[in-house]
């Protein structure tokens, strides 16, 4: 059975003046327009679409790329507003429907917005819903400390950014443990810091334990320094925004990162800053 939202690998039955007609191995059928079909696509060859319904309403393919599929979260740009809801741009000829029910607010042309993919029961179309906590999940948790996850930032709170973990669960990178560029939209990769008691999670963009983190730290200073002629100029006297201007680290951890490269006899400790040992 065909998925809607999602990547499906099929077979390519036949060619028609209109396109090729795509297989499953359940004997369903469905057409890839021409204006999709790659150069060269042979008969009973594989293909990866994706399949969504078009403007006709009609269950087709195409080899074009969405920003988000089926059940995952995108930062996305509205494009247009009409009487049914707000148009967002995903990547594909046509756009994605938020309708008013599923905006917390009412959207405006050039506006981005974090957006949630979802198929409609009754329709069977691809709709898009900003109502974010509606589709996480709070209670079953399924993380564990320390496991590496895919984050998107969602929205600035108190304490810091609230983030959407695996496009599934809501967590949180607090202020004062951020020492990299971060703005809403952003998907990197982070660490699950805690689980608390309220079912709450606590996210960490560093990794856990001393030996991650100062190596991650140690490969970010060994890059700069690469790209800098082998020369940094920052100290244990270094001011810390100095630090985080270059680095996006504390000073705290640039401290113990250059403690490591040290020891390792990789690097040089002048007044003036920091050398690639190998110039001198």
């Amino acid at each position: 059975m065909f998925q809607i939202g999602k990547k499906n690998t099929l077979t390519a039955l036949r060619s028609t003046s209109v396109g090729f007609f795509l297989g499953d191995d359940e004997g369903n059928e469905l057409l890839l327009p021409n204006k999709y079909v790659p150069e060269g696509l042979d008969i009973d060859e594989k293909i990866e679409v994706f399949i969504y319904k078009d403007s006709e309403d009609r269950v087709i393919a195409t080899t074009l790329t969405p920003y988000l599929y089926l059940h995952e979260f995108g930062y996305l740009e509205i494009v247009s507003v009409s009487r049914v809801g707000a148009f967002a741009e995903w990547g594909l000829e046509k756009h994605l429907l938020i309708p008013f029910s599923e905006q917390p607010q009412r959207l405006r042309e050039g506006q981005r917005c974090i957006v949630y993919l979802y198929l409609d029961p009754k329709t069977e179309r691809l709709v898009g819903s900003c109502k974010v906590n509606r589709y996480l999940e709070f209670e079953d948790i399924e993380l564990e400390v320390g496991q590496e996850v895919s984050i998107l930032v969602h929205e600035r709170s108190d304490l810091g950014f609230n983030v959407i973990i695996n496009h599934r669960y809501r967590g949180l990178v607090y202020a004062n443990e951020i020492f990299q560029s971060l703005r809403i939209g952003d998907e990197v990769t982070a660490y699950i810091k805690n689980i608390r008691a309220d079912k709450g999670i606590d996210v960490s963009l560093q990794p856990l334990g001393y030996t991650q983190a100062i190596d991650g730290n140690v490969e970010r200073i060994l890059s700069v320094l690469e790209v800098n002629n082998g020369f940094l100029p920052l100290t244990d006297a270094s001011k810390p925004i100095a630090i985080y201007a270059r680095l996006e680290m504390s000073k705290k951890n640039f401290k113990k990162a250059v403690g490591a490269l040290y020891k390792q006899k990789k690097i040089r400790i002048a007044e003036e800053g920091i050398y690639l040992e190998s110039e001198q």
